[in-house]
């Protein structure tokens, strides 16, 4: 009895100190975790169910307000700007990120080639994203001038009248997709990294089959790309309905020309912090997030029937 007593107080030492280091190095992890995890309750979760409660409120920054039921969201279903600032959001986003995937893919495709110089190519096309938007929007303001700007300088040369651009109201949402457009090489970077996890096999099992680069490019590229074309979609559908800097610094925050440049986010931005409405940008974010969540929830559902991942 005695050496089995020993025995397993032997045995149970080492399962002890094991237990003891576990639970220091779960300590740890959390100390050095803890940072990260402080910050997004205290700056991300707590606002947010925060503003659900506001959204219900007449919450107003200088005022605790008043709880007044869905009275926020009813005025908001009754507010023309609001219906204005969804359509030119929606506006925006269908042509925008079918375009911005179309030329990034067909971008990357061409930097993706064997040239020599190529790198040269690659941080040429990446540079715009490194300009912050703000001065982004300045210089695209004075290549669009209508009257002095240099894209309606050089159309005049060929006898082309050019459009007023930022100053139409029928012109004023193209020229902001133009400008996105200019500003895709974050997504060109993905697509190469895409490209670059094609085997080059289904290229060579392609060419013995007699396929030209059209036929490559359909039946091998696209389809083995379809993943990174996705989250792309993703991404940029989402980006495209927070839309704010760019319309706000074009248009001083007026959304000028006729409301034309008046986006969803900035019309909430407008709400809440200068006319002090937190309670109707509350309801506003909300509905964004519901109309995200759902476009997003679609894209995935259909995912399933265009998306291929190799190996499957």
């Amino acid at each position: 009895m005695a050496k089995l007593a020993d025995s397993v107080r032997v045995n149970t030492i080492p399962s002890a100190r094991k237990q003891r280091a576990l639970r220091k190095t779960n300590v740890i992890g959390w100390l050095f975790a803890s940072p990260w995890a402080i910050g997004l309750l205290c700056f991300y979760a707590i606002p947010m169910l925060m503003s659900i409660y506001f959204s219900f409120t007449t919450y107003s920054i200088l005022q605790p307000g008043e709880f007044v039921g869905m009275s926020n969201y009813i005025d908001l279903f009754h507010d023309p700007l609001f219906w204005k600032s969804i359509y030119n959001t929606i506006y925006f986003t269908v042509f925008f990120v079918p375009l911005s995937i179309f030329f990034g893919v067909a971008l990357a495709m061409m930097l993706n080639m064997k040239v020599k110089g190529m790198a040269v190519f690659r941080t040429i096309f990446f540079l715009p994203t490194l300009v912050p938007q703000v001065a982004l929007a300045v210089l695209w303001m004075w290549l669009l001038h209508p009257n002095f700007g240099l894209v309606n300088g050089m159309l005049a040369h060929f006898g082309i009248d050019g459009p007023p651009w930022l100053g139409g109201e029928a012109w004023s949402k193209p020229s902001l997709i133009l400008m996105s457009l200019w500003g895709i090489g974050q997504a060109v970077v993905i697509y190469l990294a895409g490209l670059g996890d094609i085997p080059d096999e289904y290229y060579e099992a392609a060419q013995i089959d007699g396929a030209n680069w059209f036929q490559k490019t359909r039946k091998v590229t696209i389809p083995l790309l379809t993943p990174v074309i996705f989250y792309n979609l993703v991404m940029g559908m989402i980006g495209a309905f927070q839309q704010f800097t760019l319309p706000y610094t074009l248009t001083k925050g007026q959304g000028t020309p006729a409301n034309s440049m008046t986006f969803y986010v900035m019309y909430l931005y407008e709400n809440g912090f200068r006319y002090f409405k937190m309670g109707y940008a509350s309801a506003m974010a909300w509905i964004l997030f519901i109309i995200v969540m759902a476009l997003t929830g679609i894209v995935f559902i259909t995912s399933k029937r265009w998306v291929h991942y190799q190996g499957k």
